[in-house]
């Protein structure tokens, strides 16, 4: 019978069995050990099997099982030691002397830094491999056929006294007898040759995978005798090789980080994963694919990222710079892979966020140190406008390159989201006038920056400031800039779309809620119920009054909705000409009658006329200010020739003398429009100028539009924003006085570190107040009983009702 590689079991009928007493164990054994013999010597299609069968069935039955198992694996494993001191010690002494080294360096090294780098000695190994696998796929065949002989002695002896069954016990005498061999250490041999294999596919080398496979396979199905199902594979050979891989790892990520820039770095790390993950997949065991992996990425991510992300030349500020989208998505996904909080990384683009944007403010802060040390206003208020805006531009610009970064390299991951908002928090809010910037910006758009564009345009912008809205923590501040602009927009009839303002209160209300938008919705209700009523006013005087030549439009303004700085004092002192006066007074007794009880405050500085005008040459229709009219009114009433002191205008107006020098600086020094000659000419006005109406006055328009100077976008001075200032804190104060109440009113009783924290919860959607305001609002609210402490703990308060 010829010897095959597939396994079959002789079925076969249990022999009769014989009259004699018993039977001769050496006989017997000497006719199973011959046939044993020939079937390694790969004889085995002249043997008898029934034969040989029935030889052992006779011996388990007459009692000799224990010494027919024991027989069994003495010789098997005699065999086997054979085979190991006449084919595999030479070859091996042979691969010693071609890597000239000594057998000691084999045992206790396993890995010389020398071994297995040339051609010669990879063959040589391979060779050895392949005798190897020749002698266990030998091994394994003889094995299946003396499990067949020996099939009942399985089934009887060894399952009664639970030892392993003959082809299993044939495994564990070539483990024993072969990879286990003290004396040969053929183990040791394979372990290395495998190692070497390895380390020159490592270096780019092909090598005999097939092989290295077959024999891997080997060592997974041998097992080990005192550890569970634990193969020789993972025992023995699996913590070598992986020893091996730390000690080579280390050695690369020094290389790499010497030879290699961050991309370079990233892709060969990359590559390296893929090359660990397709060996242990290909020849290698599946189960020590995640742990050469984390050798991988201990060694090469977890050790030296941060060295890779601070490369001078080449790294995360270079990526970002040179909008690198290929090495940051390589760089997110490897400190993904070690770390799930990528925390090194998000580190890294905080910092870098935070650097850039304090480049962003410290270019605005030389800007507005040259707005201080400018002597001249107006130029002044320019360039801090210019300022603003630039700031503006300057963070939007920075948000969108770290958007697309966010979303093309990084998955738009939840926490890196997270940092970079932190980051943008962190240096928009260094900048104390970020408010009034970003106020400053809606403004422009919305007067003029917005003309001639589509709806999605427009709501792109908007969109944008938004964004940047999100990231300023002290919402009520911008709040009261942006309502200051947006009465000027409206009283001025500046705005460039009633929807685009509309629309921009929305999205406001959708950020902060109903109450940060009620005043400014009520400003557009003004404005309407106004529009409506002058309709009414129109109809009253074409009855009371039809010869009136002059027009009248008036906005009523509800005083708790407008900015308080529309209702200052000083803007109400204008003296109007006895014609505007008379007209004034005909409004107020129509309003009156409709609205008994209401009382109306003029505020003349945030009006403008139309006046017809005749110069010498021809006729213009000039808009101004309500002060630009009534200054001019004045003139006309003189003699060609006559002027006016800035004192005689002054004390025949009554405008507060800062309008009144903005006003005459409009109407005489801006060149195109000189309707008055200024003596001497200059650009500051002085008590003791004379004004002179200039009849000589030409321009190539009909209608004529006189700007009033720095009536333009502008931050505010040191005195205005110090104003503002105190109008927040003062409104602040009445907040948290509210937020206190409301709290201790639900709560009743409640202990101080509670009621500051969720004082500060509920306006923080506003500002965050910090604890000394807070503790001083809950003085004030105790000194005027609203609450009071408990007697038995200063720390407590009870609501009064």
């Amino acid at each position: 019978m010829s010897m095959s590689s597939g396994r079959s079991r002789i079925k076969m009928r249990p022999p009769r069995s014989r009259d004699s007493a018993d039977v001769n164990f050496d006989e017997s054994w000497s006719v199973l050990s011959t046939a044993m013999q020939e079937m390694y010597r790969k004889n085995a299609s002249r043997l008898s099997y029934e034969e040989l069968y029935r030889t052992a069935y006779t011996l388990v039955l007459k009692k000799h099982a224990a010494k027919l198992y024991n027989s069994f694996k003495e010789f098997v494993g005699q065999h086997l030691r054979d085979v190991v001191d006449s084919e595999l010690v030479p070859l091996s002494t042979n691969i010693i002397a071609v890597n000239g080294m000594g057998r000691s360096d084999i045992v206790d090294g396993l890995v010389p830094s020398s071994f297995a780098l040339a051609a010669d000695q990879a063959e040589a190994g391979i060779q050895f491999l392949k005798i190897v696998k020749q002698q266990w796929d030998d091994h394994c065949l003889c094995m299946r056929m003396i499990s067949d002989i020996l099939m009942y002695m399985d089934r009887v002896y060894c399952k009664e006294l639970q030892l392993p069954l003959i082809y299993d016990a044939g495994l564990a005498l070539f483990r024993d007898n072969v990879v286990r061999n003290d004396e040969s250490h053929v183990g040791e041999y394979i372990y290395s040759i495998i190692l070497g294999q390895i380390k020159l596919e490592r270096d780019g080398d092909i090598v005999d995978t097939a092989m290295i496979k077959s024999i891997v396979v080997m060592l997974e199905s041998l097992t080990e005798d005192k550890l569970d199902g634990e193969s020789v594979y993972s025992r023995s050979f699996e913590p070598i090789f992986l020893q091996s891989s730390v000690e080579f790892y280390i050695s690369e990520a020094a290389r790499l980080l010497q030879e290699c820039d961050s991309s370079q770095y990233l892709i060969k790390t990359e590559k390296r994963l893929q090359e660990e993950y397709e060996r242990s997949m290909s020849y290698l065991s599946v189960i020590s694919e995640p742990k050469i992996t984390k050798i991988v990425e201990e060694n090469l991510i977890t050790k030296n990222v941060n060295a890779v992300i601070e490369f001078d030349q080449s790294g995360l500020t270079f990526m970002i710079e040179n909008n690198k989208i290929d090495d940051l998505k390589r760089l997110y996904a490897l400190c993904k892979r070690v770390d799930p909080e990528k925390t090194d990384l998000r580190n890294a683009l905080m910092t870098r966020v935070v650097n850039q944007g304090n480049n962003v403010n410290q270019d605005v802060l030389e800007e507005l140190n040259k707005q201080d040390k400018s002597k001249n206003g107006g130029a002044s208020q320019n360039l801090a406008t210019v300022a603003a805006f630039k700031w503006v531009e300057g963070v939007l610009a920075l948000k969108e390159k770290y958007d697309k970064i966010l979303n093309d390299a990084m998955d738009g991951d939840n926490q890196i989201q997270t940092s970079l908002t932190n980051a943008f928090s962190s240096f928009i809010n260094r900048i104390n006038r970020c408010s009034e910037f970003l106020s400053l910006f809606l403004d422009d758009n919305l007067k003029k920056g917005l003309k001639g564009k589509t709806e999605d345009e427009a709501e792109l912008v908007l969109n944008r400031a938004i964004t940047l809205f999100r990231y300023i923590s002290d919402k009520d501040m911008f709040e009261t800039y942006y309502k200051t602009h947006l009465a000027k927009r409206l009283l001025g009839g500046r705005s460039v779309s009633d929807d685009a303002e509309r629309l921009m209160i929305a999205k406001l209300k959708l950020e902060v809620g109903f109450s940060f938008t009620t005043k400014l919705e009520g400003m557009f209700k003004d404005m309407k119920v106004s529009n409506d009523m002058m309709q009414d006013y129109k109809a009253h005087v074409q009855t009371a009054d039809p010869d009136r030549k002059t027009e009248l439009f008036v906005s009523v303004l509800t005083s708790t909705n407008w900015p308080v700085n529309l209702s200052h004092t000083e803007s109400r002192t204008c003296i109007f000409p006895p014609e505007l006066d008379r007209i004034q007074k005909s409004f107020e007794k129509f309003y009156t009658d409709r609205h008994s009880g209401r009382v109306l405050t003029w505020n003349p500085n945030m009006g403008n006329a139309d006046l017809r005008v005749s110069f010498r040459k021809r006729k213009h229709e000039i808009n101004v200010s309500t002060y630009g009219m009534v200054i001019l009114l004045l003139f006309n009433n003189l003699a060609d020739g006559q002027s006016l002191l800035f004192d005689d205008i002054k004390a025949a107006t009554s405008i507060p003398e800062n309008e009144l020098i903005r006003n005459l600086q409009s109407l005489s020094v801006v060149p195109k429009t000189r309707i008055l000659i200024k003596e001497p000419m200059s650009k500051n006005i002085k008590p003791t100028d004379r004004f002179t109406f200039n009849n000589s006055f030409e321009s190539q328009y009909v209608r004529i539009k006189i700007p009033t100077v720095a009536y333009i976008n502008k931050t505010e001075t040191d005195h205005e924003r110090k104003e503002t200032m105190e109008k927040i804190d003062s409104l602040r104060k009445y907040l948290t006085d509210a937020a206190i109440v409301r709290i201790m009113k639900a709560r009743k009783i409640l202990e101080h570190n509670i009621l500051v924290a969720e004082v500060g919860s509920q306006l923080a959607s506003r500002f965050h107040p910090d604890a000394a305001l807070i503790k001083k609002r809950i003085d004030a609210l105790l000194e005027r009983e609203y609450i009071e402490r408990s007697s038995e703990n200063r720390h407590l308060y009870h609501y009064l009702a």
